[in-house]
């Protein structure tokens, strides 16, 4: 692991670098509260297992919640192209993990996004960056899906957005009414996919369908 500008490059077997950046201002202070809490829940924090925890969640709360310091809408600006492409564009099963805003614990699951150009396109790794960054915030399921929505329809204008989050919860199955297999699904819509029954069904059938 070799440390860069208060983070850390991470380099893989094959060769790919995942780098975590960090403020060392912010990590100390957030250290400071971390070892707070772990003595208010009458812990040890000197012990060995624990001496290093609040500086690791101080970079690792930093890490979750990124999406804070990236700009969504100048990801799809910076890669927008002139094209004659008037049919659906679908990116299906984007990756997703987010932190309730309510208790702080994790949901994840899978996101699908499509928009209908309207003389411009997007690079397809874009959408995925999007998501990533909307979830990369303390966040509801519901605000995390008009938040995609309304990014790719602001800055493409396309004919028409639609996007499905499909996400388990683990504040249902950790703690309250824990109930392991329960997934959320929400949904948001703008021009096309909102007026046009037959493209609304045409989307909800090709993010359904295993075509690879």
């Amino acid at each position: 692991m070799e440390i860069i500008n208060g983070g850390a490059s991470i380099n893989d077997e094959e060769g790919y670098a995942r780098i975590d950046k960090w403020n060392p201002k912010t990590t100390e202070e957030l250290s400071k509260h971390y070892k707070a809490i772990l003595e208010l829940l009458g812990e040890d924090v000197n012990r060995e297992g624990l001496v290093r925890t609040p500086l690791r969640v101080a970079q690792s709360i930093q890490f979750l919640t990124q999406g804070y310091n990236i700009d969504p809408h100048e990801i799809i600006r910076n890669t927008k192209f002139k094209e004659d492409y008037p049919q659906m564009v679908i990116v299906k099963d984007i990756e997703l993990y987010s932190l309730c805003e309510h208790h702080m614990i994790p949901f994840y699951g899978k996101a699908h996004v499509a928009y209908i150009p309207n003389g411009y396109i997007t690079g397809l790794s874009k959408i995925a960056r999007v998501v990533e960054a909307f979830a990369r915030r303390l966040q509801v399921q519901e605000r995390l899906t008009m938040q995609i929505r309304d990014c790719i329809n602001e800055t493409l204008n396309p004919i028409g957005v639609a996007v499905v989050i499909e996400a388990a919860h683990m504040c249902m199955q950790m703690r309250g009414v824990q109930k392991q297999n329960s997934v959320t699904t929400t949904s948001a819509f703008t021009g096309a996919f909102l007026d046009d029954i037959r493209t609304r069904e045409e989307f909800i059938h090709l993010i359904g369908v295993k075509l690879h």
